[in-house]
């Protein structure tokens, strides 16, 4: 004779596990994704967009509650900010969440439409003089040299951009890169960047992007020449810049 199953043990069976409302899916980097996706296309990027947990939850098929879990863990990933008045609840993308939907964009991008390419120009402009030291450091030199085929001229020509160059060299944070890995020598610490293929004025070169940076308009360029040099430069001059992504 079979045994007959506890009631409590066979409602859990119906209903699911415990904790999940019926027919709410499990929590995933996809509805996260979702959640930013919706916030963006309400203008949250860049105004603060009036919106309930409900409301949301509607929109993207899970539960209330499931919703309001999404946005607290996403304003604790710095994803979003949320302000809470008068019963109203206000949601902004903050950069951080942009660059999550834009790493996104560029992964769908690279699959439907293939290696990322883009043009835009600037001007030439003196730098700090810090290339020298750090593509002079046998920890870079030796990375360059495998990833990149040669190793280049120690020193970066840096290229002042305008706003709207400045929108599309944002892009590149999205694309693959050839990674130069970060490392430690005489106690010091060596950040990361990534390169990608350029050309200059129609010359071969790699815009580097390191991984920290000072400068906010200026972007840095390296090859095996002294650019300087091979197409005659000087501060102010204009560049024509070609990128393709690796």
């Amino acid at each position: 004779m079979p045994r007959r199953e506890p009631p409590r043990k066979a409602a859990e069976r119906r209903s699911g596990p415990p904790g999940r409302s019926k027919g709410e899916r499990p929590r995933t980097r996809g509805d996260a994704l979702a959640v930013l996706k919706v916030l963006a296309l309400a203008g949250a990027d860049h105004t603060p967009s009036v919106m309930t947990s409900r409301a949301l939850g509607d929109r993207i098929g899970v539960s209330q509650q499931a919703a309001d879990r999404y946005l607290v863990a996403l304003e604790g990933a710095g994803a979003i900010t949320r302000s809470l008045a008068q019963r109203r609840q206000r949601l902004t993308v903050t950069p951080a969440g942009m660059a999550t939907l834009r790493g996104e964009y560029q992964a769908y991008r690279r699959i439907f439409e293939g290696p990322g390419r883009l043009s835009f120009s600037g001007t030439v402009v003196s730098g700090l003089g810090e290339g020298r030291y750090y593509l002079s450091q046998p920890g870079y030199v030796v990375q360059f040299t495998e990833r990149l085929g040669y190793s280049p001229y120690p020193g970066t020509l840096n290229v002042r951009v305008g706003a709207e160059a400045r929108r599309k060299v944002d892009l590149v944070g999205g694309w693959t890169g050839l990674r130069i890995d970060g490392f430690e020598a005489s106690g010091r610490t060596f950040g990361g960047a990534s390169c990608f293929p350029a050309r200059m004025n129609g010359h071969p070169c790699h815009l580097i992007h390191p991984d920290r940076t000072h400068y906010q308009d200026v972007v840095e360029f390296i090859a095996a020449e002294r650019l300087r040099d091979v197409l005659s430069l000087h501060d102010d001059d204009p560049v024509s810049i070609e990128l393709e992504e690796p």
